[in-house]
């Protein structure tokens, strides 16, 4: 008996677990899918997610790291299938005459420009990732990792933190209220958003980055930080639409992260 107390006392951590998990597989599996990949095979959200309940549940009867998303090597895996190419214009696309494209303030006429026009969808490269980190964990190339610098692991993580900010939502909301009105790209969104109404919603991302980064800084919460992430979700959907932002700059400032394909076998909605 007095044993089975432990079990309660682990309850909420085992919570907070199960929240982390959750959350990372299906950020990560959101933004590996992002709309910016041009893909064509239906998601499988729910089979993936029934295998991870497997695996999760014989890792945990067998006491070792239990498998998850990865949420900075799943879209950087997308990009490296991602097929680059000019896109096939229509007859009535070609008749207008040359292409002019913007560079800086700067117009190039004629000049196409390559765009991901497809992604190499399969599951072996995945696979054989897999395979190669299950490899890496046996005795003697845990030996030769061991002789890999710190310096070279940390410019790895500084590499994807920088890669990650450059196409960071909030950065580029920022650079955007920086730049000058004459170097803003032409045709974007949000040039349809009042600035005060760009400057409150980034203020409040900011706050909530603030909130989550703090958070993580103590070992003994930092398991907890997907929870104030969750907190999020009814802030988005509640909150939000009761502070002056209109239908249309929400639409704006808070773009689904997937296309509506892919959010389809999720039964997500547009908000």
């Amino acid at each position: 008996m007095h044993e089975v107390k432990w079990i309660f006392i682990a309850l909420p951590f085992g919570f907070a677990l199960f929240v982390l998990f959750a959350f990372d597989h299906q950020v990560s599996a959101l933004i590996a899918q992002g709309s910016e990949f041009p893909l064509r095979k239906p998601p499988g959200f729910h089979y993936d997610f029934f295998l991870l309940g497997i695996m999760t549940l014989i890792a945990g009867i067998l006491g070792i790291p239990a498998p998850n998303g990865l949420i900075p090597q799943a879209p950087i895996h997308t990009q490296s299938l991602v097929v680059h190419g000019i896109p096939h214009k229509h007859e009535d696309e070609e008749s207008n005459g040359p292409e002019e494209k913007t560079a800086g303030n700067a117009h190039i006429r004629g000049l196409p420009k390559e765009e991901p026009i497809a992604v190499v969808e399969q599951r072996v490269s995945n696979l054989a990732q897999g395979a190669l980190s299950i490899v890496l964990l046996t005795g003697p190339f845990l030996h030769l990792l061991s002789f890999i610098p710190r310096g070279v692991l940390a410019g790895l993580f500084w590499h994807m933190g920088i890669d990650a900010l450059v196409g960071n939502a909030i950065t580029q909301r920022i650079l955007f209220l920086l730049r000058d009105r004459t170097l803003q790209v032409a045709g974007d969104p949000l040039l349809k958003v009042r600035k005060s109404r760009i400057v409150l919603f980034t203020i409040i991302e900011l706050t909530a980055f603030g909130a989550t980064f703090g958070i993580v800084q103590n070992s003994l919460s930092a398991i907890g930080f997907p929870i104030i992430i969750g907190i999020l979700v009814p802030l988005r959907i509640w909150i939000l639409p009761l502070l002056p932002f209109t239908e249309d700059e929400l639409a704006v400032l808070d773009q689904p992260t997937a296309s509506p394909f892919t959010m389809a076998s999720v039964g997500g909605m547009k908000i």
